[in-house]
């Protein structure tokens, strides 16, 4: 046989390979080269801004009584804030951060909004991680209404994978703190499992050959892997997918505006940050907190689910637990809560999506950035601080 034809035979074998493997997979492939693309930095805003037009989602239907905000003309917020002995300007600032909108809400009305980059106040922007606070709330409403019986379960007791495993006795409440002690490392393990559950290998089953490096509540290390357990807790419990629950059980019950998205990850909900959601509804939700779980005149979550939410007392939970730069800010139930007297709280995001919430100034403010240095040193920090200043520049 001469190399030629050698060479065409081989060519056939890969050709009928690479078929074979796009016709199983390559929706897949496809979408990853989407997602990858959607991430690159010229493309960040862009992405968060049109989240559902890029990756599948499944909606979450709006209020048909929605909550409207009284809205004044824009405050002049404040020149800027002081942070580790140094001066901000908030134009810079936010202009730094690649700020895509911000909206400052006080006692209901609000004082200052605006959007770049082409948003506006009906655009739904990317969660990211901020949605583990939305599955922190469907967890408080699934143990009100009985689906879970305790945030002390085992998560074997809900999740069959598990059983048999060194993860099956977990309590759910370690996985709502990330103090679950699984042995998953957020920055060299994440990209494997995304990549293994976008091919097709169920979330729980990936989940489940981990080890456990530490007993439950020795540490706090952020695993947004301990929020994909809890977003299958409440499918098990429930048998409903998150985004119906999230419709029937809160998005409809607090006067959202808007139709959310959650985004669909092997064709079910990424439960650790796959949402998008208008500004003023993410304001809605941090109002229903702000308003201990109550929303007109109804207990939507229970009071005492919203203060165990936000206690950070334990000493893994506390601020600069373990000494780690990424607990700088405590931990509650998939909330932050920063050092402080007047009891703010926080819902967070990469690439710089916030949430805060200053119940003793009666101010929420929803600020999202694209930006691709969020992991400088102090990002977080630096954001509460300007959201201290514009809270106490508002009078």
């Amino acid at each position: 046989m001469n190399i030629w034809k050698r060479v065409g035979i081989v060519a056939v074998c890969i050709a009928v390979i690479v078929g074979a493997v796009w016709l199983c997979f390559g929706d897949k492939i496809s979408l990853i080269y989407t997602s990858l693309n959607s991430f690159k930095d010229e493309n960040l805003a862009h992405t968060f801004q049109h989240t559902p037009e890029i990756q599948p989602t499944v909606k979450i239907g709006r209020s048909e009584t929605p909550f409207q905000f009284l809205k004044e003309d824009n405050a002049a917020l404040a020149e800027g804030f002081q942070f580790a002995g140094e001066f901000y300007p908030t134009e810079p600032f936010m202009k730094d951060t690649k700020t895509s909108a911000m909206l400052v809400v006080k006692d209901d009305v609000i004082r200052y909004e605006n959007y770049f980059f082409g948003g506006d106040e009906t655009t739904v922007f990317s969660s990211n991680s901020m949605g583990k606070s939305f599955v922190s709330a469907l967890m408080g409403i699934a143990v009100s209404e009985g689906a879970i019986d305790s945030v002390d379960d085992p998560l074997g007791k809900y999740i069959p994978e598990f059983v048999g495993t060194e993860l099956e006795n977990i309590p759910i409440r370690a996985c709502l703190q990330m103090a679950s002690g699984i042995d998953f490392d957020e920055d060299t393990d994440m990209s494997g499992f995304s990549l293994r559950t976008l091919m097709g290998m169920p979330a729980m089953k990936v989940i489940a050959k981990y080890g456990v490096q530490e007993a439950p509540y020795t540490y706090r290390r952020y695993l947004s892997i301990n929020t994909e357990i809890l977003g299958q807790v409440i499918k098990n419990a429930t048998g409903q997918g998150l985004g119906a629950y999230m419709e029937e059980k809160l998005w409809k019950r607090i006067g959202s505006e808007h139709d959310a998205y959650w985004t669909l990850s092997n064709g079910t909900e990424l439960a650790n940050g796959g949402l998008s959601i208008s500004l003023r509804d993410y304001a809605r939700f941090a109002r229903l907190y702000l308003n201990e779980g109550s929303y007109d005149g109804q207990q939507i979550l229970p009071r005492e689910w919203v203060r165990d939410s936000l206690d950070v007392s334990a000493d893994y939970s506390k601020p600069g637990a373990n000494n780690d730069g990424y607990n700088a800010i405590g931990y509650g139930y998939q909330w932050w809560v920063p050092e402080g007297e007047q009891g703010e709280f926080m819902a967070i995001g990469v690439y710089g999506q916030f949430i805060y919430v200053n119940p003793t100034s009666r101010v929420i403010i929803v600020k999202v950035n694209a930006d691709p240095n969020f992991m400088s040193e102090n990002y977080e920090l630096k954001h509460v601080a300007f959201f201290r200043t514009i809270a106490e520049g508002l009078g």
